[in-house]
């Protein structure tokens, strides 16, 4: 039989249409509602940042890629800075000064993700990571929340300032939530809250969402199992002291719940491997961010507990791990 025509390659040999740029633009595009929600109800500044953070998001790679890793090629094309950029912008407040957002891409990308090896080699979200950076570097203006609609058309949005849904709660002590003018689910849900950019809006966030999961890029069990992990957590909370803990659906609705639950969870990089891993973790960082919210010191806990569960990936992978090509679940030739 003639060989000169066989074709020696290294695997894979079976190739999909779906690739990495392909799939960071998708979510580009499904973080545009959240961009939109923001600029609603924060005015231009939220834009502004946002580009900010993309901007240095994208020259911190490309500068890496070519200078530090002598590559004749970028890497900024596949979308993957401009996708942690617009993360990071959505973790901060809309008034935060310009030149610390772009200080937490420089770290998020050149920290976080490029001191690794690039895209597929970060153990953490680098949007994450920039955000921790900026809430320990910057903890005043980080925790300092403009009120939605009070300046739409002006870049300092300092003058009118106000406490988060979940500062509220938080605040609450052995006064009750009899004493506090809580925002409706209604707010929450459509927006018309204080609170970082990504919080603006848990509609907005869920229809990006839905679009990923239309598209087949994310599985619709992460987000859900996130979500209930935070709510069983809080459910008993508020089952025992409903006079002092609020119910789950206003944390599930409140914060950065949603954002986490569509965008940060259902990370490729920095979550395990197989989809049992992958709904162990997402359950794990909600029930991790409902333990931060009740007894943290933090009114909000969706970052650090998917950080924390991003150190724990390893030992997720080490003990679920995916079926073998071309075997059994038996473990035996298929």
């Amino acid at each position: 039989m003639s060989t000169e025509h066989l074709i020696v390659a290294l695997p894979p040999h079976e190739r999909s249409s779906v690739s990495i740029s392909r799939i960071m633009w998708a979510v580009v595009l499904a973080l545009v509602p959240t961009t939109v929600a923001g600029v609603f109800f924060y005015g231009i500044r939220p834009l502004v940042l946002t580009l900010v953070a993309v901007a240095f998001a994208v020259a911190v790679e490309h500068l890496v890629v070519r200078y530090l890793f002598r590559r004749e090629t970028t890497s900024i094309t596949d979308g993957s800075a401009v996708v942690t950029g617009m993360l990071l912008a959505f973790n901060v407040p809309a008034s935060l000064p310009f030149w610390q957002i772009a200080l937490g891409a420089v770290v998020a990308v050149g920290v976080g993700k490029m001191a690794f090896g690039g895209i597929g080699n970060n153990p953490f979200n680098p949007a994450l990571v920039g955000r921790a950076f900026l809430l320990i570097s910057f903890p005043v203006d980080m925790t300092t929340w403009p009120v939605p609609g009070a300046a739409r058309l002006s870049l300092d949005l300092s003058a009118v300032t106000g406490a988060t849904p979940l500062a509220l709660v938080k605040d609450v002590g052995s006064a009750g939530l009899g004493q506090v003018d809580l925002p409706s689910y209604l707010d929450l849900f459509l927006g018309n809250i204080g609170g970082c950019i990504g919080e603006a809006s848990a509609l907005a966030v869920i229809i990006g969402g839905l679009f990923l999961v239309w598209r087949g890029f994310i599985p619709w069990q992460l987000p859900l199992v996130y979500l209930a992990g935070l709510a069983v957590v809080t459910g008993v909370a508020w089952v025992v002291n409903p006079g002092i803990y609020v119910d789950p659906l206003y944390h599930v609705l409140a914060g950065g719940a949603m954002l986490a639950a569509w965008f940060m969870v259902t990370d490729m990089t920095t979550s395990p491997m197989s989809l049992t891993g992958r709904i162990v973790f997402a359950g794990s960082a909600g029930v991790l961010t409902g333990v931060i919210r009740l007894f943290g010191g933090f009114p909000e806990g969706a970052s650090y507990s998917i950080l924390i569960m991003n150190a724990l990936v390893p030992v997720i992978d080490r003990h679920i791990r995916p079926r073998t090509f071309g075997h059994g679940k038996s473990g035996g030739a298929a």
